[in-house]
């Protein structure tokens, strides 16, 4: 009985020696995996404007543009309008001498009467052996003759005239006219210069800028937003403060491969003549959000390999949500898609942050609506 009683004194005094050791231990243990812990601050995504304003450069073009050939070849004999001058469709701007035509006109012209008369002669004969070869006078071969002889000077004298409308026309092309309604930005002749007909040299260049056309590539993630309809204020660095009224006409509708963007076509009202052709200006679109964008900072993102992702604390515990993003401004980044309103998302996290891991909330980075910082039990889900 006194061996029993030794051995159970003795397994009761091991037990009261290694409980309290195996007590800090774990106490240990715990304290170390709070130290442990990395702290973090976190925040809420911003809400963004159910429509926002994209900004883009845009170039300013002539809604119409063309240069001016001449269609005849001779010396510029003088010309008319100068850059810079308004004209109206129809005006003449140059006239060209070209009396090489004027001559081949004349020519033409005796050929034409030459063939009318050989052609009434012919008429006459063949209507002369009609008649002879009704009282078998001449046989059928020369009344065929004679008639086949008429056929082909009619046709002679159609050639003659067709000829002769040719030259005439070219001849009124020595008078060059305005295609329509605009400005002389280019005149690249003088009188006495030589005249080729084609597009061997321009005479004059034109522009019709009481409408402009803005040329804008939209980003492929608001081209479903950019429609015709839509507005947009122009604004250019000759008028600081002043905003130009355009409208979206017309879309390309397709993305080009090489930029990812859409070719948009604003035309603006330019009846003062305050723009010009060929200048550059901002262009401001206000367009409607699909649906409602979350807006966080820059520094919440996480890059790694499987992709872009940012750090949701979740009772204390940290997931690496995968976002697509938008638009990014180089400080703030518009998601599309992985958040909720509601998530908390990690300010700044290390880049040691694994899917999983205990986290240590120090604070809120954002107030609620009433001013206040989120109780920390919301964020450990209590």
């Amino acid at each position: 009985m006194l061996l029993v009683g030794t051995v159970i004194a003795a397994a009761v005094l091991a037990v009261m020696g290694i409980v309290p050791r195996l007590m800090a231990r774990t106490a240990l243990q715990q304290q170390t995996d709070t130290l442990a812990a990395p702290d973090v601050l976190l925040a809420k995504p911003q809400l963004g404007q159910p429509s926002q304003e994209v900004v883009l450069p845009g170039n300013v073009q002539a809604f119409t543009d063309s240069p001016i050939y001449a269609r005849t070849s001779g010396y510029l004999k003088k010309w008319y309008f100068d850059i810079g001058s308004h004209v109206k469709k129809g005006q003449r701007l140059a006239v060209i001498a070209s009396p090489e035509v004027d001559q081949q006109l004349a020519a033409a012209k005796a050929d034409l009467a030459t063939a009318r008369a050989t052609a009434k002669n012919a008429q006459v004969q063949s209507s002369r052996y009609a008649d002879l070869l009704k009282d078998n006078a001449v046989s059928k071969q020369d009344a065929d003759n004679f008639s086949s002889l008429a056929i082909s000077t009619r046709a002679q004298v159609e050639s003659a005239t067709a000829n002769v409308q040719r030259i005439e026309q070219l001849i009124g092309f020595e008078n060059v006219y305005a295609p329509f309604d605009g400005i002389i930005t280019a005149r690249n002749v003088d009188i006495g210069t030589l005249i080729d007909a084609g597009a061997a040299k321009e005479l004059f260049h034109m522009a019709a800028q009481n409408v402009l056309r803005v040329y804008v590539n939209v980003p492929q993630v608001h081209a479903r937003a950019c429609v015709p309809g839509l507005t947009a204020d122009l604004q250019v660095a000759e008028y600081p403060g002043r905003t130009f009224k355009g409208t979206v006409v017309r879309t390309a509708k397709t993305i080009d491969p090489a930029s990812r963007t859409l070719l948009v076509e604003v035309d603006v009202d330019n009846h003062d003549g305050a723009l010009f052709p060929g200048a550059y200006a901002q262009v401001h679109f206000k367009m409607s959000a699909a649906r409602p964008a979350l807006i966080i900072p820059v520094p919440t993102l996480i890059f790694r390999s499987e992709g872009l992702r940012v750090g949701v604390v979740q009772d204390n515990k940290v997931k690496l949500v995968p976002i697509t993003i938008g638009r990014d401004d180089g400080r703030t980044v518009e998601v599309v898609e992985g958040l909720q309103p509601f998530d908390l998302i990690i300010q700044n996290p290390p880049d040691s942050l694994v899917d999983g891991e205990t986290v240590h909330v120090v604070r809120l980075e954002q107030a609620d609506q009433a001013g206040r910082g989120i109780p920390p039990s919301q964020v450990r889900g209590e």
